[in-house]
């Protein structure tokens, strides 16, 4: 199983180098509550969703995965949380529902260390990591994953523009941590 881990851990770290982009980190930093405030980021105004997560730069690193947080919890902890729980709690949207109006602006922005989607999706589903699929009870892969391109992935400290354009609730869920996931209603 540990011959998996680092074999899956590859696959993301070169997933995450091969479709980093270079957009710039965000003006302000999202509210580390989770509160969706209106908030600045990169000059967009809107309620904020901040994507966590709690990687350890050393312990993901030996398992061929990009790490830019100091501390956190260790690669082997975090298959260990998701094994238990199918999922690790670090790892989240927050909130992880938000209601917004037509016409309202709302901002994805990693706050984490590790390369995250913020992909809307007609049913929450696996990503595109089988293994962390298996664990988190997610094996049947969204659709929506199926289809990233390189400017679905957001780097740490990136952040991802939406506006609310039609009544309804839509679904957004991270297509490497497939656990993760958060509800927009749109009024």
């Amino acid at each position: 199983m540990r011959t998996r881990a680092a074999i899956t851990a590859v696959t993301v770290a070169l997933i995450q180098t091969a479709c980093a982009d270079s957009r710039t980190p965000m003006d302000a930093p999202a509210p580390q509550s989770g509160i969706s405030a209106d908030r600045t980021v990169n000059g967009d105004v809107g309620k904020v969703v901040s994507i966590f997560d709690g990687c350890d730069p050393t312990t993901f690193a030996q398992n061929g995965v990009s790490c830019t947080r100091p501390g956190g919890v260790t690669f082997d902890q975090f298959v260990a949380q998701i094994t238990r729980n199918q999922k690790a709690g670090a790892w989240h949207f927050a909130p992880s529902e938000l209601n917004v109006k037509v016409g309202e602006t709302f901002i994805a922005v990693n706050n984490g260390g590790e390369t995250h989607t913020f992909t809307e999706v007609e049913h929450f589903g696996g990503g595109i990591v089988p293994f962390l699929n298996d664990l988190s009870g997610n094996p049947v892969e969204a659709d929506e994953c199926k289809n990233l391109t390189g400017r679905d992935f957001l780097a740490p400290g990136q952040s991802r523009v939406d506006v609310a354009d039609e009544k309804g609730t839509e679904l957004y869920q991270c297509c490497i941590h497939p656990w993760m996931r958060a509800v927009v209603t749109k009024g």
